[in-house]
């Protein structure tokens, strides 16, 4: 199944051209086809806090349970570089209030948002809730005419790898859902407000950074689950939603139930 692709005006598309022309392996996970959980730039200073280890985590995590191919250095890239297109998922998340875009970066996410990427945005204080209302602010003014709408229970994020039957959670428990902004068919923008990436820091001894709360290490697991999920999500965007692993889901969900 193709993915779908929302028009561009002629100004983007040229933009958008120009962009892949110096991307050249633009979405096809780099030169080696591994997952990458980029983090856009805008949420350098969380990189450098105790949740800094989360996307290495989630790459190792990957690769142990599923030897799909992912990327263990994990780097940043700005919204309004040419360099976000070389591939299809990038990683927003924080806890405070961010900045307004400018507008070459609006129009950076616009254009990536549109040829097929996806942005994953984690709220790191969802007690607070700042830093995911100020996004919602600034995806308003990149994808103006696309509401953010509930992901529901039946969709194939929730069944690409594991079943998760009983929703999504983090290193805290929220609403029994994700969010998105979808492009077509496809959801282009995941929003959770789990803090995802706080659940899946480890410390570089060993043992993981923060604690889960408040179903302790069983909400770990889970929690990594999603990640998983999300990640093969990203990795095979040409799932139909009821044929995705079909066999083994049920041989997993008969086990599951024994």
């Amino acid at each position: 199944m193709a993915r779908p692709r929302l028009r561009l005006n002629r100004r983007e598309a040229l933009l958008a051209l120009a962009a892949l022309g110096s991307a050249r392996g633009a979405f096809a996970f780099g030169q080696d086809g591994a997952f990458h959980p980029r983090v856009l730039s805008a949420s350098k200073r969380a990189l450098e806090g105790p949740r800094s280890t989360g996307p290495t985590s989630w790459s190792w995590e990957l690769i142990r349970r599923t030897s799909a191919p992912a990327r263990l250095s994990v780097g940043t890239v700005s919204a309004d570089s040419s360099q976000l297109l070389e591939e299809p998922f990038t990683v927003w998340f924080g806890g405070d209030t961010v900045q307004p875009l400018s507008e070459p970066e609006v129009r950076g996410l616009r254009i990536y948002l549109n040829l097929g990427g996806v942005l994953f945005v984690d709220d790191s204080d969802p007690a607070s809730g700042a830093f995911v209302r100020s996004v919602r602010a600034e995806l308003a003014r990149v994808l103006p005419e696309s509401p953010v709408v509930q992901l529901p229970q039946q969709h194939v994020l929730y069944k690409s790898y594991y079943l998760l039957d009983d929703g999504p959670v983090g290193r805290v428990k929220g609403p029994p859902y994700l969010e998105a902004i979808n492009n077509g068919k496809m959801a282009c923008v995941l929003l959770s407000s789990l803090d995802l990436l706080g659940a899946l820091a480890q410390e570089k001894g060993g043992g993981f950074t923060l604690p889960v709360e408040p179903g302790g290490e069983n909400q770990r697991e889970h929690a990594v689950r999603l990640a998983i999920n999300l990640a093969m999500y990203v990795l095979c965007l040409d799932y139909k939603d009821d044929q995705v692993h079909a066999e083994e889901l049920m041989r997993r969900r008969g086990r599951l139930r024994r």
